[in-house]
């Protein structure tokens, strides 16, 4: 699949995995491996952003994935992000996607809504806004997106 492909039809919450379709190097080569690494994984899709236009050039359309964190004593450090454009040269395939009955929590910012959290009950997605303090995230249950813009009250925490 091609990356305008992710964005038209994989849903916020989908693990995505990429390649360029090369072989893995071996593990003593790592710097080739660090390389290889780059180019081939897997992350769950936070954001999509649409075209941006700037003075001089208009930035593709383009995708965010969330690919882990490191952390320390339960305190996350740093978290990875991977953006990819529109006109990627990578092969992006859904591995899985969010499973009916499961709940995300939205934060729209910027005119994008980003994909805080995928909880697997509106209980635990309630508990994860009040743990981490976010006051303008809203709530969507999988799989009634739809019935939500026809008339369907949205979740909001």
């Amino acid at each position: 699949m091609s990356a305008t492909t992710i964005l038209d039809t994989a849903p916020l919450g989908a693990l995505i995995r990429y390649t360029d379709n090369s072989p893995k190097p071996p593990a003593r080569f790592t710097k080739k491996l660090a390389a290889w690494e780059r180019s081939n994984g897997v992350g769950r899709l936070v954001k999509k952003e649409p075209p941006r236009p700037y003075r001089t050039w208009t930035a593709p359309a383009s995708f965010t994935l969330h690919e882990g964190n490191f952390s320390s004593d339960g305190v996350i450090l740093v978290t990875i992000m991977r953006t990819h454009s529109a006109d990627s040269v990578l092969t992006f395939e859904v591995a899985e996607e969010p499973k009916p009955g499961q709940v995300r929590v939205l934060l729209d910012f910027g005119g994008c809504t980003e994909l805080l959290h995928l909880a697997e009950s509106v209980t635990a997605a309630e508990l994860w806004i009040a743990r981490e303090s976010y006051r303008n995230a809203r709530l969507e249950i999988v799989g009634e997106e739809d019935a939500g813009r026809a008339g369907g009250a949205e979740l909001a925490a």
